[in-house]
């Protein structure tokens, strides 16, 4: 894989962290996150996250197949239905946030969970890592799942900024729903090209 397919496969991989449900969710945290702990919390997790990806990246595809028995397009399947509905309730919603969460969380708890995993490892990013590195080989995958997670991190040191902007243009719904109309597609994707896979 040359330089040029590893950053459209970051671009790609951008697309399924869904950038716009990490900054909702520093956003409305409440009481409100002050920049040293947007950035505690933003760094910890992509860290954690990367990590959880690089070693799934690495090993995912010798732990389904041999330990679970479990074939790579049952994982691109599930995952992408997991990811599908997570777009198509923002597109319903107008939201990626369920519930806000609670204030009596540290820094170190959120950003392990939910922020790490599931909200950046999550079953799609899994899946892609995995099925990623199975077919390019682990080094492409993981520089263009570093960069996609770079990128990612960058975006949630500016969530508080990025989150008054759009509320001011009135843009943050339909953004929100415009992103969750990309994730459903990128996900059926996912699940199409896993049914061609099984047949």
């Amino acid at each position: 894989m040359n330089l040029s397919s590893m950053v459209e496969t970051a671009f790609y991989l951008l697309a399924l962290l869904n950038p716009a449900s990490k900054i909702m969710f520093l956003a409305s945290y409440q009481p409100g996150l002050t920049g040293k702990q947007n950035f505690e919390l933003s760094w910890k997790s992509s860290a954690a996250a990367l990590l959880i990806l690089l070693v799934l990246s690495a090993a995912g595809h010798f732990i389904l197949r041999r330990i679970f028995r479990v074939e790579i397009y049952s994982l691109q399947i599930t995952g992408g239905l997991v990811v599908f509905l997570i777009g198509w309730t923002a597109i319903n919603e107008g939201r990626f946030v369920r519930k806000k969460p609670a204030a009596t969380n540290t820094m170190t708890d959120l950003s392990l969970v939910p922020l790490a995993a599931p909200l950046i490892a999550g079953p799609g990013m899994i899946a892609a890592a995995i099925t990623g590195s199975a077919r390019d080989g682990f080094f492409p995958t993981a520089c263009s799942l570093t960069l996609a997670v770079f990128i990612n991190f960058l975006l949630m040191l500016g969530s508080e900024r990025i989150n008054r902007i759009l509320v001011k243009t009135h843009l943050l719904g339909p953004l929100i729903r415009l992103t969750g109309l990309v994730i459903a597609v990128v996900a059926m994707q996912m699940v199409i090209s896993g049914i061609k896979q099984a047949f």
